[in-house]
């Protein structure tokens, strides 16, 4: 019973938050999602990933550990994502992407953060960068077909995570009054981001069901065994393994759909992708968690 209990304190905030976000698109209330989603990546969460790494009390050993075995899993998740794929006759740019990254952002680090605190949101900030360097070039390119590296090099994420894993190396310190100035705008990222997964979801307009059904289901199924696989190759410790696998287990990303739009890759099939799995997450991720804690 205690554990059910935990488990309910940790995710109800990030269900309520998002729950907020899907209510207020419903009631027809203005939401500028592209703003808040361009400001969110660009400055909150980069400042969020910055200061959790430099702050963060992980040894270099086990940063560089973490940093591999997400390397490891979310290679073997892409690999096979595609075969599955080109098995079943289903269109690459539409359906690996999605079925390889799952909502790291909106949902994985506010529950790392509520599951294992400020150490394992350090974690997942990692984890996170690892995920968005991925489905920054490897994902593009399965969607749209190509991926420029130029920008890569652009991206706020990449640069923050560089920055604070080079911090957390060297030991340095921002002073105190850009710690907290930094922090402060961090901590927008993780509402921010959950009303908008909300606001998102809300606005879908989802298709092909059915199959969405039975491909969350191995979505989940591939990241949970790629988490476990990797964590144990690399024996991470219990905080480092259960962040890996919490972040792997997460649903289909709402910039999977954001992609397919932009690009015509079935986004209809691919927002049933995300609804399914969100909605199936509601149940699968607070068992995930009762076996991690």
């Amino acid at each position: 019973m205690e554990i059910v209990l935990t488990v309910l304190a940790i995710v109800a905030p990030v269900f309520l938050l998002g729950s907020i976000g899907f209510v207020w698109a419903r009631a027809g209330y203005d939401y500028p999602t592209e703003f808040v989603t361009r400001m969110a990546m660009t400055l909150a969460v980069p400042c969020l990933i910055f200061t959790a790494l430099m702050q963060a009390d992980i040894a270099p050993a086990a940063l560089t550990a973490l940093s591999l075995a997400a390397l490891v899993a979310y290679g073997g998740v892409i690999a096979l994502s595609w075969a599955l794929v080109a098995t079943l006759g289903l269109d690459r740019a539409a359906y690996v992407a999605p079925l390889a990254f799952g909502n790291t952002g909106n949902l994985g680090l506010p529950l790392a953060l509520f599951a294992f605190g400020d150490a394992g949101l350090g974690m997942a900030v990692v984890v996170f960068a690892v995920m968005a360097i991925l489905s920054s070039t490897i994902g593009l390119w399965l969607v749209a077909g190509g991926a420029a590296p130029s920008k890569l090099l652009r991206e706020p994420l990449l640069w923050s995570a560089l920055l604070g894993g080079l911090f957390l190396t060297m030991g340095w310190q921002t002073p105190d009054w850009i710690t907290r100035a930094l922090g402060l705008i961090g901590q927008m990222s993780i509402p921010l981001l959950l009303i908008t997964l909300g606001v998102a979801i809300a606005r879908l307009k989802p298709g092909l069901i059915g199959r969405a059904v039975w491909l969350s289901g191995i979505k989940l199924a591939l990241g949970l065994a790629a988490g476990v696989t990797a964590g144990r190759a690399f024996g991470l410790e219990p905080t480092a393994f259960g962040v890996l696998v919490l972040q792997l287990a997460t649903p289909v990303a709402v910039t999977s759909y954001l992609l397919a739009e932009r690009y015509r890759a079935d986004p209809d099939a691919v927002a049933g992708l995300v609804m399914v799995s969100t909605l199936m997450s509601v149940a699968t991720l607070p068992v995930t968690l009762s076996f991690l804690l």
